[in-house]
């Protein structure tokens, strides 16, 4: 993506069924787990640069000795911070007694970290600054094991300021109005209710506190906890929680927006973000790492006793699409597949603005997540430029001689790295005009490959702001000469705001949103933007289920050509001499790619939660009154 937006966060989940001296004798270290949470959280980095976060639990300690630990991080590099942290803390341990180097035990006992339940969180923040205080994973402490909540996650919640007031109706005092406070304190309540119950119910059999604790442990239940704590959550959201005592869950919101993924064997239970993060950190097969459904929640008991249990009523599967156009790692098998699809599907449209002609069109892309969708694209067009030899030989097969043949055959696709991003260069002056030159240089092209007569087609993921193409690397291109710069996104326009996750609040930011303002404007039809703003005024006090989406309004004038012929001309400006066009991805093809993941709201409008429809409306009042807050 050439446009910086904020990514997903990453969760990772690691339950040892085994003592620790399994791992010691089989392995050769104690350490295992927090070794393989390094490279979990490690693998996930693609997912959140902001800050992480580690924690992890001792089972079967003794009162008095400590049984969590927590490091959190916001440096620069803050995964390689947080194991240097935990490396520093465990070689002075280790250090200064020697005797713990052969006796587990002692190991367990003494030096931290080094639980049978870590959890480990990768963040890009959307709420709140980006401070220490703001990193996951949160804890929640008190004197009762069984009351101790460490949570992690990976979601926003649509409706934060509903939930922190039913937190104050129970009588609770947040600290923060931030979703992972109320979450937390939410779950935190109804924990603390239920591990009430529990002691009260052990008490009338005649267990003293002490005799209790165990037993609490034992009956404790944790989906019912769950299903209390998230009945009024409306969001996306793939959550994980450590209890003090050994209980972990990790709970999917109903509509499957936000990814979650678990692999069991004898030795472990894992669950991340991420299908193939698993697959190569435990050397695990694709078939035996399984997607959490929608609305349900894999609990691990201290007893290491796993089960799925439904936590809210599943609704249509609305998994997040962006996540198979840029956000997942790209080596899983079947993202890889769809991301080629996405580029394969594209061609008829670029043919189209090429007039076929692939001889004097060289093929390219915009590094390098849309590298794979580029595979894709190109593929197609060597089938088309293969119809157009055979097609070729077939015209002239009475009069072909050995050269002829040959020539006809030698005719190759042309594809190049045309864009190189210089990832050294930082736009470290904030003036607007000495700023924009150094964003101009952050990509530079490969010169001598492509001619005066030659269309260029690069092809890009997506296309949210357009501010790196127009500043940058439509200008870089356009120094090559080309006859003509086609732009192609693997997915469609950008049109509406991500409220459950991605950083993609303010509809301005978005270049289709731009285009059909603009397009409104040009054909007499600027009362539109008035009359949704008064709709959506008109809804700010009306329940969420009864609200709708007035802000399609802006778009349903105009074909999705149209605006992305208006895109086109936002993108160019008089510097640029080529002619440039611009071609997206359609929804319906992005349905075929990607058939499993079919959120699409970011395109459509069409939010799977009914919070979603408050926050475009939201968002364009806002974008009315020249409010620069989030909409959620």
């Amino acid at each position: 993506m050439s446009d910086a937006i904020k990514h997903e966060c990453g969760i990772s989940l690691i339950r040892l069924l085994k003592p620790l001296e399994y791992y010691k004798e089989k392995y050769g270290t104690a350490f295992y787990g927090v070794n393989k949470m390094y490279l979990m959280m490690e693998k996930q980095h693609n997912r959140g640069q902001d800050g992480a976060g580690f924690a992890s639990i001792k089972l079967n300690m003794a009162p008095g000795e400590r049984y969590i630990s927590r490091q959190r991080s916001v440096a620069q590099q803050p995964i390689q911070d947080i194991f240097a942290q935990i490396n520093t803390r465990i070689n002075e341990v280790m250090r200064e007694n020697p005797e713990y180097a052969e006796d587990v035990a002692l190991q367990k006992r003494h030096v931290p970290y080094i639980g049978e339940l870590l959890l480990g969180h990768v963040r890009y923040g959307t709420f709140g600054k980006n401070s220490v205080e703001s990193v996951h994973p949160f804890l929640r402490q008190n004197n009762w094991m069984h009351r101790n909540l460490i949570v992690a996650g990976n979601f926003n919640m649509t409706n934060v300021f509903q939930l922190f007031n039913k937190l104050v109706e129970l009588g609770q005092h947040p600290k923060e109005k931030a979703d992972t406070i109320t979450v937390m304190e939410k779950i935190g309540h109804f924990l603390d209710d239920a591990v009430a119950k529990v002691y009260k119910k052990l008490k009338k059999e005649g267990y003293s506190k002490f005799e209790a604790s165990p037993q609490i442990a034992e009956r404790l239940n944790v989906a019912k906890i769950l299903k209390k704590a998230s009945k009024d959550w409306d969001g996306g959201y793939a959550m994980a929680g450590l209890l003090g005592h050994g209980d972990s869950f990790v709970l999917r919101d109903p509509s499957g927006i936000r990814p979650a993924y678990y692999y069991k064997d004898d030795e472990v239970v894992v669950i991340a973000s991420e299908r193939p993060v698993i697959q190569t950190v435990f050397n695990a097969k694709f078939e035996d790492v399984h997607e959490l459904d929608p609305g349900h929640a894999m609990i691990i008991k201290k007893s290491g006793s796993t089960s799925i249990e439904k936590i809210q009523e599943p609704h249509e599967r609305k998994a997040c699409s962006f996540e198979r156009i840029y956000f997942s790692r790209g080596s899983d098998a079947e993202i890889y597949q769809e991301r080629k699809e996405l580029g394969r599907l594209l061609m008829p449209e670029v043919l189209k603005h090429i007039d076929h002609d692939t001889q004097n069109t060289v093929f390219s892309y915009i590094p390098n997540t849309a590298e794979t969708s580029f595979y894709g694209m190109v593929e197609a067009a060597q089938a088309e430029l293969d119809k157009q030899k055979a097609d070729e030989i077939l015209s002239r097969r009475n009069e072909l001689d050995k050269a002829g043949l040959e020539e006809i055959l030698s005719k190759k696709l042309r594809t190049e790295k045309i864009a190189i991003k210089d990832v050294k260069l930082r736009t470290f002056i904030t003036e607007d005009s000495s700023r924009d030159d150094l964003v101009a240089h952050v990509y530079d092209v490969t010169y001598g490959v492509v001619k005066e007569t030659d269309n260029l087609v690069i092809i890009d993921d997506s296309i949210v702001r357009g501010t790196t193409l127009k500043k940058s690397i439509i200008k870089m291109l356009s120094r090559l000469n080309p006859k003509k710069i086609v732009v192609v996104s693997s997915a469609p326009q950008i049109r509406y705001p991500d409220c459950y996750g991605i950083d993609m609040a303010k509809l301005q930011d978005f270049i289709a949103f731009r285009a059909a303002v603009d397009l409104l404007k040009e054909n007499g039809k600027e009362h539109i933007i008035d009359d949704v703003y008064q709709k959506c005024l008109s809804q700010v006090d009306f329940e969420d289920k009864e609200v709708i989406n007035y802000v399609k309004e802006v778009y349903e004038p105009f074909t999705d050509e149209e605006i992305s012929e208006r895109i086109a001309q936002l993108l160019k400006d008089e510097t640029i001499k080529p002619e440039v066009s611009v071609i997206y991805q359609k929804v319906d093809n992005l349905h075929k790619a990607c058939p499993k993941n079919l959120g699409d709201w970011y395109f459509t409008g069409d939010y799977p939660t009914a919070g979603g429809n408050r926050v475009v409306n939201r968002a364009f009042i806002n974008y009315v009154e020249g409010n620069l807050k989030r909409a959620y």
